[in-house]
């Protein structure tokens, strides 16, 4: 088994999945997300690579939850080399005035508040050498997109300051811009869409990561 270690949060379906997958054998992958069947898809699907993964069942939005992960990559690798962060949580679009309280309160809870203790915890993990990639998907300001346009870009924001602040220090923080896939959230927000002049996650894969230095 390689000793390079890559947590992937959100790998049970589309871009985490691919990342996931795409990551494979080079890196050991800790997959984290919260379909259970998902994960073990994706773990048929590394081994099949000739790769090997750590399964992790866990919820994002739960810092206990994500304080045992880490402390359990430290005690058995010491460490880890790479954070490829996807989890989301996608509301059906709605006007701002429309929008559903439940609807709201996950998306500040998926997307925005978990980064407040996952970068604090992974930090250490990764040191000054490691690295960790984020996605953008600028909607903020769109009309029918406020819950999800506003608690995105606040994720991006967050990152963009941790990137900023570890130039000189590590470690090294990755934005990436993925170009419309024909995933799960993207059917959500436009379900009459051609899905054939849409990428595929593998292909953004494979794309991002060259683009990131990773492949």
């Amino acid at each position: 088994m390689t000793d390079q270690i890559a947590i992937v949060t959100g790998a049970s379906r589309g871009l985490g999945f691919a990342l996931a997958e795409a990551l494979a054998p080079a890196y050991h992958i800790v997959a984290v997300a919260r379909t259970v069947g998902g994960l073990e898809d994706l773990d048929d699907r590394i081994k099949a690579r000739g790769g090997d993964a750590t399964l992790a069942p866990m919820d994002i939005t739960k810092p206990e939850a994500m304080a045992q992960l880490c402390r359990a990559v430290y005690d058995r690798w010491g460490g880890a080399a790479l954070w490829v962060h996807t989890a989301i949580h996608a509301a059906p679009l709605a006007p701002a005035s429309h929008m559903d309280v439940k609807d709201w309160e996950r998306s500040v809870a998926t997307n925005l508040t978990p980064m407040g203790y996952l970068i604090p915890y992974m930090a250490p993990l990764l040191g000054e050498h490691g690295q960790a990639l984020f996605f953008e998907d600028e909607h903020a300001g769109e009309k029918f997109y406020a819950h999800y346009g506003t608690t995105k870009s606040a994720q991006i924001a967050l990152a963009r300051s941790w990137q900023a602040e570890s130039v000189k220090t590590g470690p090294r923080v990755q934005i990436l811009a993925p170009q419309p896939m024909n995933t799960t959230t993207r059917m959500r927000f436009h379900p009459g869409e051609d899905k054939a002049a849409l990428a595929t996650p593998y292909a953004e894969a494979a794309r991002l990561l060259a683009e990131a230095g990773l492949a």
